[in-house]
């Protein structure tokens, strides 16, 4: 059951809170939609467990040093802060529907989290689980992010990453309008079916790399793909490397300025294709016109 003391001013001077904000300490939060439709809360040291959506519908929301240890948290609120949190894996399908939502220095062990959010900032988060997370969101910030786990940020809009690592496949398949810095990431159909994708920086290794994809921007990144950067209108890479990179560029618009040899290049629609030498290059007359692409090997 809640036991909730309001009544907590010496924390509220700790803490720096201003006065309207109401605090919850070191309370153990059970039973379901325990705090529901909450207004300007400031709660910290607390677990919720045992019963779903504690803060459903809830606005102006503090959270620091809390657990979650069951499902559905934070479904449909706004205005939310949660700093050194944790949520295990019981807590699954945590943040659905919630808009302006900051999580910084805290693990999300639980699967399916962020789901149809709009504002979304994530500082120093680590989802040792991060299946199916992050879809369907727009306006969403990760600054020094660690994933692990397939279909990561399906279908989000307006995305900027900072210090990314990723471990899953099949990751941002359907993402529009999207900018990554300082990225490592192994995963096997990166990039499907996006649109106006940029990455600076950047390390990734996995087949298949942005198929389907239009206006496909890499700079400064290194590559490992088996079949990479196929069926892509306008595809743009400036000052990369690929390595262990076959059949590359299959029925693709490239501008491709690459630092290295590639090993082989197989039948791309047209553009211009610089590297230092191509160990096969595949140009298929009754598949695609050659006289539509530039191939330049500086050796």
């Amino acid at each position: 059951m809640l036991k909730a003391n309001f009544a907590c001013t010496d924390v509220q001077k700790k803490r720096g809170l201003r006065n309207e904000k109401k605090v919850i300490q070191q309370e153990y939060l059970t039973g379901e939609r325990a705090l529901f439709m909450s207004k300007d809360l400031a709660i910290y040291d607390s677990v919720f467990t045992d019963g779903e959506s504690p803060l459903k519908e809830s606005e102006n929301i503090e959270l620091r040093d809390c657990l979650f240890r069951w499902k559905y948290p934070l479904w449909y609120c706004n205005h939310v802060r949660a700093e050194k949190c944790t949520w295990f894996d019981m807590a699954r399908a945590g943040v659905w529907y919630t808009n302006d939502i900051e999580v910084k220095d805290t693990i999300i062990e639980a699967p399916k989290n962020f789901r149809r959010c709009d504002g979304v900032k994530l500082i120093n988060v680590n989802f040792p689980d991060a299946q199916e997370t992050l879809w369907n969101c727009s306006n969403v910030e990760l600054d020094h992010v660690v994933a692990k786990g397939d279909y990561f940020a399906m279908n989000c809009k307006n995305m900027k990453l900072d210090h990314f690592e990723l471990v899953g496949n099949y990751s941002f398949d359907g993402v529009c309008n999207m900018e990554i810095h300082n990225a490592r990431m192994l995963s096997k159909d990166a990039f499907w079916n996006t649109d106006h994708v940029t990455v600076y920086d950047s390390f990734i290794s996995g087949e298949y790399l942005g198929w389907n994809a239009k206006n496909l921007t890499l700079v400064n990144c290194t590559i490992e793909s088996l079949q990479g950067m196929c069926y892509i209108d306008n595809l743009v890479m400036k000052n990369c490397k690929l390595i262990n990179t076959t059949l590359a560029f299959e029925f693709s618009t490239v501008d491709a300025e690459i630092t290295n040899n590639i090993d082989s290049v197989m039948n791309p629609s047209g553009g211009t294709i610089t590297a230092d030498h191509i160990g096969e290059l595949i140009l298929e007359k009754d598949k695609v016109d050659p006289q539509k692409t530039k191939i330049i090997c500086r050796g």
